[in-house]
């Protein structure tokens, strides 16, 4: 009888854990470091995805760039090797050509507006754009402003920039916007970039307060300009051949997280960035405050040719403009 007994605990146990679901696993790979608020609200959003599918969908996060670069990493997702990635808009603009909008300068007055474009329709029109190119965009990642930063020359007007090398994405739109302000853009993988700037490859670089700390380079460059020429998000990406292989069920908890992610992520950013500011002022940077109607006069006929050359982007851009102005 005892027996009997004891087979029936291995038969019920076999036939348990046989019907119990194998977790699923995605990658999600990214360049930033571990304290960088994007990766905070990208292990909440694999946090969030978890819970939503009671384990049953797994998302390992590899920051640090430990998979590739930006540039790699869209194409392995195009590739399905790789499921998902966090990548500026301006190095999705080579994939995603809709997306070159958001390197054009001056196109937000401030916070909200960004905020605005992000959850609207158009903000997501954009999204999509880079479906056909077997990259869907799950959500936006606020990057705030970009500024100008150097290892010896403030930068307080447009003139400040002549010659000087100055790291760019790989953007297209990026690189003609210094060019226009009258710079030397060199474009250096964000990893390579804290070495590039101590041999002297570059003699500055432009991004926002919360990566310009996070990445340490506050440690050879001294001057920081807050000219806040453009305002470029983070786009969280899946790659079409894994997402049109998830049941509707995993769809809506990936989508759903993601949004999460990106609410949680804004209130990270907010105190990134004050954060920041205060921490690179106690590590002796200058901060300056340019007059910004020096750079936007300079740059301005960037957009103005766009209303001959490319109608439909113009167009765009001042859809993004007049929002909240309605």
């Amino acid at each position: 009888m005892r027996s009997v007994f004891k087979l029936f605990i291995v038969l019920f146990l076999f036939i348990s854990c046989s019907q119990e679901k194998e977790a699923k696993s995605l990658k999600l790979s990214h360049g930033l470091s571990l304290d960088h608020p994007v990766h905070k609200a990208l292990a909440f959003f694999a946090q969030r995805v978890e819970e939503k599918s009671k384990g049953e969908l797994i998302i390992e996060v590899y920051p640090g760039g430990q998979l590739g670069s930006e540039r790699q990493s869209l194409e392995l997702l195009q590739l399905g090797g790789l499921a998902m990635t966090k990548v500026s808009s301006a190095v999705m603009e080579n994939f995603s050509p809709k997306l070159r909008v958001f390197g054009y300068p001056y196109i937000f007055r401030d916070r909200e507006h960004r905020y605005k474009l992000y959850d609207s329709d158009l903000g997501r029109e954009l999204l999509s754009d880079g479906e056909k190119y077997w990259l869907r965009g799950l959500t936006y990642f606020d990057a705030g402003s970009r500024s100008f930063y150097t290892k010896d020359t403030p930068i307080e007007t447009p003139d400040d920039l002549k010659g000087l090398k100055i790291r760019v994405m790989q953007s297209p739109t990026a690189i003609n916007l210094i060019k226009t302000l009258g710079g030397s853009p060199t474009p250096v993988s964000w990893g390579e970039l804290y070495t590039s700037l101590q041999q002297g490859v570059v003699e500055g670089a432009e991004n926002n307060l919360p990566s310009f700390y996070t990445s340490r380079h506050y440690e050879i460059c001294k001057n920081f300009s807050m000219d806040e020429h453009s305002a470029i998000p983070d786009i969280l990406v899946i790659s079409t051949q894994i997402y049109n292989k998830l049941s509707s069920e995993e769809k809506k908890w990936i989508q759903e997280a993601a949004q999460e992610a990106s609410v949680k992520q804004r209130e990270l950013w907010e105190i990134a960035e004050t954060e920041a500011l205060e921490a690179i002022k106690q590590e002796g940077v200058t901060i300056t405050y340019p007059d910004k109607e020096l750079f936007k006069e300079k740059s301005s006929h960037i957009i103005k040719d766009l209303e001959k050359t490319e109608p439909e982007l113009y167009n765009t851009i001042q859809e993004i403009k007049n929002l909240g102005n309605e």
